[in-house]
């Protein structure tokens, strides 16, 4: 009784005070008539909450988020389906889906009449300025009598995540592996190039197909050969992203912190994209391994990461050094974001270099300044000359939107630097 009561809303706990005071009142005056009215007014809202918790509605919930991942100021559909599946008509509803307010607040609707084996569709919209990953429901529904007296609250425990990406800075395509990694062809032409046939003939085996046959080569050796089996080659490198919470300035998404969380994301994407083997690592050390499904990975593990208070590189510098890879020394391309850096870490992440691959730096700094070419002085201007004297190629940037215009001076510097080579 006392859960049922307690289902009363605020109209039905003020017809209960009245019809008690009415009552009491029609002993006191001697009122018969009094009497009855409190007796209907108080009747009303328990005969109201009786109905109500004695109803047995079977309803089942589908949500679909379309999409489930999305970029920071998109918008993402949440399509929802409540059915019926009882053999009673359902009366008035109130449907609530918990939303974080970061997402825009609780999504709330009013069903009339849901008749049996029915179903209902339902569908809103969510956005969110932050990147992080967000829970999505339960669903609420609220069982009301039609005078308003009674609203009782059942809830689903199904509920989806909804992942919100740092966003994305368009890059333009350019010669990355020829000009970045000294290597002399784009990155378009190795792959185009990868899985061809290699060029040195061997002897032929038995369950050698006759269609690899080097007509050419059998004709010279006198003796059938034929093609060496395919060599998939694919270009590796390590993205390296400093989240240690000294090294940024300013908080919310304006903070240098998220510009740099958004410069990693897009340089991954665009890597990834273009067929790059990527790993990722920040100052802790390895998070994600090349794989297949890297791009999605990485935004995953983007958008829920957080400045960290360590304030040591050495974990993530000695992680960064395994870019090559066993025996692939010289062919990974290294492209590490970071902070304000003082001079004995400069140092130290100058001397990380090693072997022939390529080391990029992109310094993000809130101070710099784009008329100046990207440049800035005072710290970062020294680290950036001490990195270029180790052999790094730098970029400094102010936002993520200038790491475009970044991006292409960097290219034509590093095409300039391979014109020179030849």
């Amino acid at each position: 009784m006392k859960r049922t009561l307690g289902g009363l809303t605020t109209r039905g706990r003020s017809f209960v005070a009245a019809g008690v005071t009415a009552i009491v009142c029609a002993f006191a005056l001697g009122e018969r008539d009094l009497l009855r009215a409190g007796v209907l007014v108080l009747a009303l809202p328990l005969l109201s909450s009786l109905v109500v918790s004695r109803t047995r509605y079977r309803l089942a919930c589908a949500r679909r988020l379309d999409p489930p991942r999305l970029s920071v100021g998109h918008e993402a559909r949440v399509d929802l389906r409540l059915e019926n599946v009882s053999r009673l008509p359902g009366g008035l509803l109130l449907v609530e889906d918990r939303v974080p307010y970061t997402l825009g607040g609780r999504a709330r609707f009013v069903l009339d009449r849901i008749e049996p084996h029915g179903s209902r569709e339902l569908s809103y919209r969510v956005r969110s300025d932050v990147r992080g990953r967000y829970q999505v429901g339960p669903l609420t529904v609220r069982l009301a009598d039609p005078f308003g007296l009674v609203e009782l609250v059942r809830s689903f425990s199904l509920a989806d995540r909804l992942t919100v990406t740092p966003p994305l800075v368009e890059l333009p395509p350019g010669r990355l592996m020829g000009g970045w990694t000294g290597g002399g062809d784009s990155l378009a032409r190795t792959v185009a190039n990868a899985g061809e046939d290699d060029v040195a003939p061997r002897e032929y085996r038995h369950g050698d197909d006759l269609r690899r046959v080097h007509w050419r080569a059998t004709a010279r050796r006198g003796e059938l050969m034929v093609r060496r089996e395919e060599r998939h080659w694919q270009s590796s490198g390590t993205l390296f992203l400093d989240t240690r919470r000294h090294a940024y300035a300013g908080e919310g998404p304006a903070g240098s912190f998220e510009q740099a969380v958004s410069i990693a994301a897009s340089l991954g994407v665009h890597l990834s994209r273009a067929g790059m083997g990527l790993r990722f690592v920040t100052d802790a050390g390895q998070v994600l391994s090349p794989s297949a499904a890297f791009e999605g990975a990485l935004l995953d593990a983007l958008a829920v990461v957080h400045p960290s208070t360590v304030r040591s590189l050495t974990p993530g510098l000695a992680a960064m050094g395994g870019a090559a890879g066993p025996g692939r020394e010289g062919e990974g391309l290294v492209i590490a974001v970071f902070g304000v850096l003082d001079a004995q870490e400069a140092q130290a992440l100058a001397a990380a270099r090693r072997g022939t691959s390529t080391y990029v730096a992109i310094l993000v700094d809130p101070r710099a300044d784009p008329a100046a070419g990207g440049g800035a002085g005072g710290g970062t201007g020294r680290t950036a000359r001490l990195l270029r004297a180790a052999g790094w190629r730098v970029a400094v940037v102010g936002s993520a939107a200038g790491l475009a215009a970044a991006w292409t001076a960097a290219d034509q510097a590093a095409e300039e630097s391979a014109r020179g080579r030849s």
